[in-house]
């Protein structure tokens, strides 16, 4: 039997996405606290994240979210990670309040800054993982946009979105501006 990459590209996506995933889900966080959600999306769900940001593009400063639409288009697999803004109790002050409860109390829309550190890393962690596996990848805020407006991760307060893809020529880079 003969398998050529194009019958199998999306199985193979599917996988390096759950390695990613694993990756996100095991990278360090802040008092060991894991605050994150994370997910994968294919098929139709990557079209109807698509659907959402091309009518969301409509909106001021948002043009480029048709362009992202088409990058998820083109994508075997999205991995979404999210992040519910919890308080540490740490009392920092990098969020600027003095204390974690002034925080909670005068802005508990706003997040902890571990809460937005350790999405970062995982998401660094993840795209590691693609990279590893030789396939392209871009982290997408707009999709992240469009997955919290869905609420593909609820209790989540930020999403990134990660798109995979392998194919001759990786649609993430060489966009066209807009």
């Amino acid at each position: 039997m003969i398998e050529k990459q194009t019958d199998t590209r999306n199985e193979t996506l599917r996988h390096i996405a759950a390695l990613m995933m694993n990756a996100a889900r095991t990278a360090p966080k802040a008092r060991g606290v894991d605050n994150l959600e994370i997910a994968m999306i294919t098929g139709t769900d990557i079209d109807r994240l698509a659907d959402k940001l091309e009518e969301m593009s409509s909106q001021p400063g948002r043009a480029f979210f048709t362009r992202d639409a088409g990058n998820l288009r083109q994508a075997g697999a999205v991995v979404l990670i999210g992040s519910r803004y919890e308080t540490l109790g740490l009392n920092c002050g990098w969020c600027g309040f003095a204390t974690c409860a002034d925080k909670t109390a005068q802005a508990p829309a706003a997040p902890c800054a571990f809460n937005t550190n350790d999405l970062g890393i995982a998401v660094g962690s993840a795209v590691s993982v693609a990279a590893d596996h030789r396939a392209d990848c871009r982290v997408l805020f707009s999709a992240g946009v469009g997955a919290l407006a869905l609420d593909l991760l609820p209790g989540c307060r930020a999403i990134l979105a990660i798109p995979v893809s392998a194919t001759g020529k990786s649609p993430f880079f060489d966009r066209k501006p807009l």
